[in-house]
């Protein structure tokens, strides 16, 4: 880290050293690294090396401290190792102290804002490409990441320069990679962002440094993330990077080298081919999977194979896996494996690529490998119970019980070798030796048949019968090569980055209300198994995940989806905690489960979060459209969520839950919304903005502040009409009305929402949809209606058409007046009928049992009605002794808002433990009750 005085061409110095034999001199020049002084936390240290060393006693100190070690997620490891793997105060692999101490440094260098400056946002709504291709994307294999760039948009529209962002789901770092690259994109980048944000009306971007905060549970996900984000001397990285290689190949370049064809030249290993020994149940033949499963001439698989020995016909299944037992030299007691043997040779000459079948001498080679010379450097940890290699692969049966099992000897002992090196010696490298591994030099990278190439398959610990056997020191180098040109970007600036490694649930050494932003990527349920995943990167690091925090669905582990909710709560509640009032959080969603989707909702919600607005990512498009329905989480979901200012919390509490409360809230959210959204030209219907999810919202919030909600959906509904302008079915305030209708001119047309039916409730909205702007007869929309309830909840009672259009529309039945809605529809589509008076008979004809959307001023009795027909079934399932199979959710919901004005707790409990755990957890209203009762009854 240079000292923020020293140029750039400042940080190296020359020094003679003795040449190299042969070269006829005596010395010659080296650049190294200039040991001059650095300023961090306003202190001067003559070099880096003695700010590491100052920063790294202090650690020490604070690693004896009893209640430091106490924070959540506090990794398993022993203090030399957290020490030796930290870079404090920028970087630890513990809870990071000093977080409190650079958000104050940041905090007194942020730019000066104008005097009547104040921070507001809308929501970010606009396309954004994922860009999977970007190369600080796929420079490093951890299991998940969020593209940098896709990340960078967010950044420069909710922040401002200086400004500080947190993740403390950070995997591999990306978010922390984003806020660098705020002030370093290239001036394509910088203008392709520029066209986005004025196609969305927003702002200029602020381009510039933004200050990142990065956290995880996983001291390997921390690890890699730091490596990502810390600032490296590029001359030093290359020199370490080829004294490395250098030494590795001259002392162990023999190991992967095999005799040509001709047998004179002599061929460098790409990868050899192990293929498992397998047993005939017919015969008890063994059989070699590489000889009986894949056809050679056409290189692929074959469905059915024979027997060598007894000529059955066989399938995979149809085999039993040869065992062979030998005594390890490293666990210090007798393993049964897997039999597995080499059958093939991918090699090259110069440039040119060979393949051969393993001759006697590549055999011997490859078995007469000591490993005692490397066992001090080896990771001699047992393999725990975990779901990744008990429950779900069952990688014990194989012999796997061992992390060093997953290794061949030969390329075990490489590995060993470059890690002792790069610890001691080279410690800048670190980041390559954990992409290379697991992902290439375990046998967990299989054979891809008619690929020619090897993979590893993402999000699991799986050994397949076709491995490959990397070459560790070549796939070293090529991984140098790939990083170096990424990594060494970070030269141009200082970071901006600090890291740390702790559990989400307890942030307690980051300061309330300090953070500017939080982008994140959580764990959702039992999507990705990481500190399963993360397990032999941390064994080789010397620091193990503290997994009784991980935020996880895990059988292993025993915890379900109360557990996970419980914990992804908490942390929901510490991001609450230390964000700024009226800042984001914008959450990137992706699991195909209903109650994992549910429980991120309501742990944002009941931690005082307000969403604002939820979008599909969609991958294949680049694109984001808005989501209203759980039924669309099978894609990616950004849900944009803000912290409510203060102010807004004083009114609510000063009216106590009055009709004034809920409209104070309405007026600060509507500040919040998009005001106009449009893509290719196209408005779109912002959800947020429609009755039904502005009245969802307002019970949210006074659920969560423990009131009674103050008005009906009804007269929540007339409050709407008479309080704010209304255009295309959204609501606004005064002043943003005016902006929308001039966009709204502008556009080509506007695209209405896609509503999928499912239950009572998204039923009830679909007809609204559908009446709303075209009264219809029953006979009309009947038809319409069978096709969209395929999709109907099992557990829900399904009803009638009938019943839903009686219990909440009207029908005018040929007497009196024509409504207005209908004639509005009808003499705008009807020649004939325009002018007419609203008795004229052929009017009445027309319009006679068409069902219409009623006047808001007079749905409040239809409100009642159906409300009264809803409460005498909740009734029925308050008698009822029996778990409930089949009931109206609608009934439920409606009897848990009673219950809830009347403080009946127990009734709110008692019939939710006759719903299906299912239907309660993938129902984000039942759930948002039920949660508030039970922490009531208890408080």
């Amino acid at each position: 880290m240079s000292g923020k005085n020293m140029k750039q061409g400042e940080l190296f110095k020359k020094k003679l050293v003795p040449a190299k034999p042969g070269s006829g001199k005596l010395f010659e020049e080296e650049i190294v690294v200039n040991d001059g002084p650095v300023v961090c936390l306003g202190q001067e240290f003559e070099s880096d090396v003695a700010r590491r060393e100052y920063f790294a006693a202090l650690l020490r100190e604070k690693l004896n401290d009893p209640e430091f070690r106490k924070i959540e997620g506090f990794p398993i490891g022993e203090d030399e190792d957290i020490l030796a793997l930290s870079d404090p105060p920028y970087y630890t692999a513990c809870p990071n102290p000093w977080i409190g101490d650079f958000i104050k440094e940041w905090e007194s260098q942020k730019p000066e804002k104008p005097k009547n400056y104040q921070y507001h946002r809308e929501p970010f709504a606009v396309d954004v490409s994922e860009g999977k291709n970007d190369p600080f994307y796929r420079a490093h294999s951890y299991h998940t990441k969020v593209p940098p760039k896709a990340i960078v948009t967010y950044l420069l529209h909710y922040t401002d320069v200086g400004d500080i962002v947190f993740d403390g789901f950070s995997g591999s770092g990306m978010s922390g990679l984003a806020a660098y690259l705020c002030e370093n994109l290239n001036s394509q980048d910088k203008e392709q962002i520029r066209n986005i944000f004025h196609g969305a009306s927003y702002n200029e971007p602020s381009f510039g440094p933004r200050h990142s905060i990065i956290g995880d549970l996983g001291p390997a996900a921390v690890s890699i993330g730091y490596s990502y984000n810390r600032k490296v001397n590029s001359i030093e990285y290359n020199k370490q990077a080829k004294s490395l290689i250098k030494e590795l190949r001259n002392e162990f370049g023999h190991f992967y080298e095999t005799l040509h064809s001709d047998n004179q030249s002599t061929g460098i290993i790409n990868y050899t081919v192990l293929s498992d020994i397998f047993i005939c149940q017919s015969c008890g033949a063994e059989l070699c999977y590489w000889d009986i499963a894949v056809d050679k001439e056409k290189n692929e698989h074959k469905e059915i194979f024979e027997c060598t020995s007894c000529k059955s016909s066989l399938k995979r299944s149809d085999l039993d896996r040869a065992y062979t037992s030998y005594y390890d030299n490293i666990a210090g007691e007798v393993v049964k494996c897997v039999k597995r043997k080499p059958v093939l040779i991918n090699y090259y000459i110069g440039k040119k690529k060979y393949e051969k079948i393993p001759d006697s001498k590549d055999i011997e080679k490859s078995e007469n490998i000591d490993l005692k010379r490397v066992l001090q450097y080896l990771p001699v940890n047992k393999i725990p119970y975990m779901h990744m290699t008990h429950e779900r692969n069952n990688l014990a049966s194989q012999g796997i019980t061992y992390i060093h099992h997953f290794y061949s000897a030969r390329n075990l002992f490489i590995a060993a070798e470059m890690w002792q090196r790069i610890i001691n010696k080279y410690t800048l490298l670190i980041n390559i030796f954990t992409a290379i591994n697991p992902r290439l030099i375990t046998q967990m990278s299989a054979y891809r048949v008619g690929k020619g190439k090897s993979n590893l398959r993402t999000g699991t610990l799986y050994i397949p019968s076709l491995t490959s056997d990397y070459n560790v020191i070549g796939a070293f180098e090529s991984k140098y090569k790939v990083l170096s040109k990424i990594l060494l970007s970070s030269e141009k600036s200082k970071p901006h980055t600090i890291s740390t490694t702790q559990s989400h649930i307890d942030l307690s050494n980051i300061p309330s209300n300090s953070i500017d932003y939080i982008f994140t990527d959580p764990p959702f349920g039992e999507n990705i198994y990481y500190s399963d995943l993360n397990y032999i990167w941390e064994s080789w690091l010397g620091v193990i995940t503290n997994s009784d925090s991980e935020a996880i669905v895990d059988k292993a582990k025993k915890k379900g989806n109360v557990e996970y909710k419980y914990l992804i709560s908490m942390s929901f509640k510490e991001a609450f905690r230390i964000l700024k009032k009226g800042r984001w959080i914008t959450v990137e969603f992706h699991n195909s489960q209903n109650a994992i989707w549910t429980c991120i909702q309501n742990a944002l919600i009941e931690n005082g979060f307000v969403i604002a607005d939820v979008r599909i990512l969609d991958k294949k498009q680049g694109s984001i459209k808005q989501v209203i329905e759980s039924s669309a989480i099978k894609q990616d979901l950004i849900i944009s969520a803000y912290k409510p200012v203060e102010a807004l919390n004083e009114k609510i509490n000063l009216y106590t839950s009055s009709e004034q409360s809920a409209w104070d809230f309405v007026r600060e959210h509507l500040k919040m919304l998009p005001v106009f959204v449009s893509n290719l030209g196209i408005a779109e219907v912002v959800i947020e903005r429609q009755g039904f999810l502005l009245y969802d919202r307002m019970v949210a919030i006074h659920v969560q502040n423990n009131m009674t909600v103050p008005c009906s959906a009804a007269e929540f509904n007339l409050g709407l009409k008479t309080r704010f302008s209304e255009r295309d079915g959204m609501y606004f305030l005064s002043e943003q009305v005016t902006e929308y209708d001039k966009k709204r001119l502008q556009s080509k047309g506007i695209r209405q929402l896609s509503l999928f039916v499912t239950n009572e409730a998204s039923a009830i909205q679909w007809l609204y949809h559908k009446l709303k702007d075209k009264p219809q007869t029953f006979s009309d929309i009947h038809p319409q209606f069978m096709k969209e309830i395929s999709g109907w909840s099992k557990n829900e009672k399904i009803l009638e058409l009938s019943i839903l259009l009686e219990q909440n529309f009207l029908c005018y039945d040929g007497k009196g007046r024509v409504p207005e809605q209908i004639h509005a529809y009808l003499s705008t589509n009807w020649k004939e009928l325009r002018n007419l008076r609203k008795e004229d008979p052929s009017l009445v004809a027309k319009a006679k049992d068409r069902w219409y959307v009623p006047d808001p001023s007079k749905a409040g009795d239809l409100e009642k009605l159906r409300e009264k027909s809803l409460l005498k079934e909740f009734e029925e399932y308050k008698a009822s002794k029996k778990k409930l199979k089949l009931f109206r959710l609608e009934a439920v919901r409606t009897g848990f808002k009673k219950c809830w004005q009347e403080r009946d707790y127990a009734t709110i409990i008692s019939v939710a433990e006759k719903i299906p755990n299912n239907v309660l957890e993938e129902d984000p209203k039942l759930l948002m009750w039920y949660d508030q009762a039970v922490t009531r009854s208890q408080g």
